[in-house]
């Protein structure tokens, strides 16, 4: 049996096509369903549905063979245990710093100011204003991020930005990119070698899917 570890949402959505190119049909939505571990229409192959942040730790730890997820998640990860055979260009976003209108973010950096940087992407964050050499203070958050400067909690936040739709609906506006991301096959690695013979056909048929589609 092989197991393949996806998150609901855009992630999933977008790897409908790519599963279809490899012969693989789930035979729920998780949207509408319930259940956490879907078949599909292969015997040998199930789905499980987790949270985009536990993606890369079942794949790590074998509970799936395969998953997808966003660099995000896997440059906070750290990666330890997995193949990253290929970039899927899908869920397609920005790592990007953002403050509230009329914060003088280039000013504040200049003038070596101590930024307070609300974030849940902490590694990512830590390592970009390290290269910079702007001191900061992390806050970790978990979700509604743009409220943390509109609130005083912070100066700036770190967060993915697709359209910038939120950062404009609360009088945000991005100052600074971090990196591009977008979601990754990963591969647990002893699985690639113990059976090869079934992870391998899925990883080609992403790879050509992906080709195909560029």
């Amino acid at each position: 049996m092989i197991t393949i570890a996806l998150s609901k949402g855009r992630i999933f959505e977008e790897t409908l096509p790519l599963l279809a190119a490899a012969g693989i049909k789930p035979l729920e939505n998780p949207e509408t369903s319930r259940k956490l571990v879907i078949g599909t229409n292969r015997h040998d192959v199930r789905l499980v549905i987790v949270r985009a942040s536990d993606t890369p730790t079942y794949v790590q730890y074998g509970a799936a063979e395969l998953g997808i997820a966003g660099k995000d998640v896997l440059l906070e990860h750290g990666g330890l245990g997995l193949y990253q055979p290929l970039d899927l260009n899908i869920a397609v976003c920005r790592m990007m710093v953002a403050v509230r209108q009329g914060f003088d973010y280039a000013r504040a950096v200049q003038q070596g100011a101590r930024l307070r940087v609300a974030t849940k992407y902490i590694l990512t964050a830590r390592d970009h204003f390290a290269a910079k050499g702007v001191h900061v203070d992390l806050i970790k958050l978990y979700g509604s991020m743009e409220l943390a400067p509109l609130l005083g909690l912070a100066d700036a936040i770190v967060d993915l930005v697709s359209t910038g739709g939120t950062l404009r609906a609360n009088n945000l506006q991005a100052v600074e990119h971090i990196l591009p991301v977008s979601a990754r096959l990963i591969v647990n690695q002893a699985a690639l070698k113990l059976k090869r013979s079934a992870v391998q056909p899925i990883i080609e048929a992403f790879q050509k899917a992906v080709v195909e589609r560029a």
